[in-house]
């Protein structure tokens, strides 16, 4: 009897385990397994596939307005993506990145050798919108667009001309009653993009520029008073009457501040506009070097806005995290498509086709697995 007691025992323990393992079937569809199991791996998986990830980056002001839109519009379709971003200037974007305390960095001016090489890894360049900074001012009984040549802006900025009413400002502004005042040069005092573009252009139309002060994000600065941000300059500006300065083109848009037009080769006289810079990038897509770094300031060619630049997002080509990788990359390839579409209302001007074109390719050296 004790026997027969423990084969039943034994039959129904096996019995008992094969009916846990296995799944309830009605009609051919699986309904679950037999016994309820809270963390089976498929379900643990589905959580974390439904976790939100979050990607960080920081860096140049300039395209702060776009990529704040296209984040909160990517969200929209992929709300377990959350990209934030802090506008810190390029400079402080590039340091981030290269210490990877975020994962993308952004900026208004190219990468150096040096920099590049001081990060733990290859980082890719890639264009993401074209913009301009344009030249602010604020001159008493002076309401008219003033205009700008390249090397009166160089002899300003050098300290060369001193008054508004100098005879070289005063033949480009012919009818404009300019005044017998000081010019207050108002420039950044952080490390800035914006500035990158400034003092590129300044260094192809000067060439006492170029060899005095060169071209960089914080240059030094032969004259005037730095201000932080698009904010610190125009508000210095703004408030000192026979001040001029500069700001990114959608900063001077948003807050309605008046800017001058600038010469541009062909001798025109163009105020910024979206449709001046995209006739800056024109020749952009056929000079476009591998890795990106292309200036376009000075650009030959009609209508052309002379102090127009591409704006580049920063990511490393081995990122460590990949499933942050993944979700970056799949961001990049809607930005450049679908993303583009947001740019004028901004105030920006879309990547030519064929520049989409080279980016796109250029993305398959992110890895991400």
């Amino acid at each position: 009897m004790m026997r027969m007691m423990k084969k039943i025992t034994k039959m129904t323990t096996k019995a008992l385990l094969a009916f846990a393992g296995a799944s309830i079937v009605v009609a051919g569809v699986v309904l679950g397994s037999a016994v309820s199991g809270c963390g089976s791996k498929s379900d643990e998986q589905t959580a974390q596939q439904q976790q939100a990830i979050q990607i960080n980056g920081a860096g140049a002001t300039f395209p702060t307005p776009i990529y704040t839109k296209w984040f909160d519009e990517y969200n929209k379709p992929h709300p377990t993506v959350r990209i934030n971003y802090q506008s810190v200037g390029s400079g402080a974007g590039i340091r981030q990145l290269v210490n990877q305390t975020v994962f993308f960095g952004a900026t208004d001016g190219p990468m150096t050798d040096e920099q590049l090489k001081s990060a733990p890894g290859p980082i890719l360049h890639l264009p993401t919108v074209l913009g301009a900074v344009v030249p602010i001012y604020k001159i008493q009984g002076v309401d008219a667009d003033m205009k700008f040549s390249g090397s009166v802006l160089a002899d300003i900025y050098l300290g060369k001309i001193k008054k508004w009413n100098d005879p070289a400002i005063a033949e480009l502004n012919a009818g404009v009653k300019l005044p017998n005042t000081d010019i207050t040069v108002v420039h950044r005092s952080d490390g800035s993009g914006t500035t990158y573009i400034w003092a590129d252009y300044l260094a192809k139309v000067s060439p006492e520029w170029k060899m005095k002060v060169g071209v960089g994000a914080s240059p030094n600065w032969p004259v005037g008073v730095g201000g932080k941000g698009n904010e610190g300059v125009s508000g210095l500006v703004t408030q000192s009457p026979g001040s001029i300065g500069y700001v990114e083109l959608i900063y001077a848009l948003q807050n309605k501040i008046s800017y001058g037009q600038v010469q541009n080769v062909n001798g025109e006289f163009v105020k910024a506009s979206v449709e001046s810079v995209t006739a800056a990038a024109a020749g952009a897509a056929s000079n476009m070097p591998a890795d990106f770094r292309v200036s376009i300031t000075n650009a030959a060619g009609p209508g052309v806005y002379p102090i127009s630049s591409f704006t580049w997002l920063l990511l490393y080509e081995n990122p460590t995290d990949k499933v942050q990788a993944q979700a970056m990359l799949d961001f990049m390839k809607w930005a450049l498509t679908d993303g583009q579409k947001y740019c004028a209302e901004l105030g920006y001007a879309p990547l030519p086709a064929e520049v989409v074109e080279l980016e796109t390719a250029a993305l398959a050296k992110i890895k991400t697995n």
